[in-house]
């Protein structure tokens, strides 16, 4: 009786530990940054132009396509891992559509300073580099474009500023429900960094686009379809052999990111 009190007693401290450890090292867990040189040059070509946004206790590395006359504006939220440089690297797409690229790295990543330590700093992080390039477009068309882990700050940026257009590529409806399916045993008031999507796409009112890859396993197709009735002003388009990583290569995932550009 003693030794199996004390076993049961020895795995309740072991995963009163683990739980503990998780609270505290989420940020290694969710963001995947791949830091550089802040010298280093990012922009190579000549309508590109790099700047820098400064928050509370941070420098954020931006870059920016700027076209002679542009339609509108494409303010992309990119995913957990990289940095610009392997994430702003399809101009000639914005060129096509007429439209300027403004792409931000989080702390830590890139050229970046600081490090993230919380939702709400990265949601404060993203509105001041939005602040800094809206009065640009007052009159144009504007897109917040959220890929993966960007989804939910571009939802939330969203609701705030009522875009002419949200595109949400492979979405999660929250990272709660993301993180139950890939780690059941963790409680879900652990989680720090909750992102919230499901809650929120409804007070979007303008339209929204879910791209998802049917074949995603990391954010699998069912959490953009969850949210495609939570929002009337949704629509979704399925991305046939897509998965998560991929989906950018897959001809109808571009075909529909154009013609959304072109019908505003």
């Amino acid at each position: 009786m003693a030794l199996a009190a004390g076993a049961a007693l020895l795995a309740l401290l072991l995963y009163a530990g683990l739980l503990a450890a998780l609270w505290l090292g989420q940020e290694r867990l969710l963001f995947h940054p791949d830091p550089f040189d802040a010298g280093r040059p990012l922009a190579t070509e000549p309508d590109v132009h790099e700047r820098w946004v400064d928050v509370a206790g941070a420098r954020l590395s931006v870059l920016e396509l700027r076209l002679p006359a542009p339609k509108g504006v494409v303010f992309f939220l990119h995913g957990n891992a990289g940095n610009l440089e392997s994430w702003f690297v399809d101009t000639a797409f914005y060129r096509k559509a007429n439209y300027d690229l403004v792409m931000l790295d989080y702390r830590g990543y890139g050229k970046s300073s600081g490090r993230i330590d919380g939702e709400a700093q990265l949601h404060a992080d993203v509105a001041a580099a939005w602040a800094q390039v809206a009065p640009r477009y007052a009159g144009r068309r504007v897109v917040f474009y959220g890929r993966s882990l960007g989804t939910g700050l571009a939802a939330a940026l969203a609701v705030q500023v009522q875009p002419d257009l949200t595109i949400l590529a492979s979405p999660y409806s929250s990272m709660v429900a993301l993180a139950r399916a890939h780690y059941p045993w963790v409680p879900s008031f652990l989680l720090r960094y909750p992102l919230h999507i499901d809650t929120l796409i409804a007070r979007i009112r303008t339209p929204v686009l879910l791209l998802h890859g049917d074949r995603d396993t990391l954010i699998p197709l069912a959490h953009s379809q969850a949210l495609l009735p939570l929002a009337p002003q949704a629509r979704l388009v399925v991305v046939t052999g897509a998965g998560h990583g991929d989906l950018q290569e897959f001809d109808s995932y571009r075909q529909a990111a154009a013609a959304a550009l072109a019908g505003l």
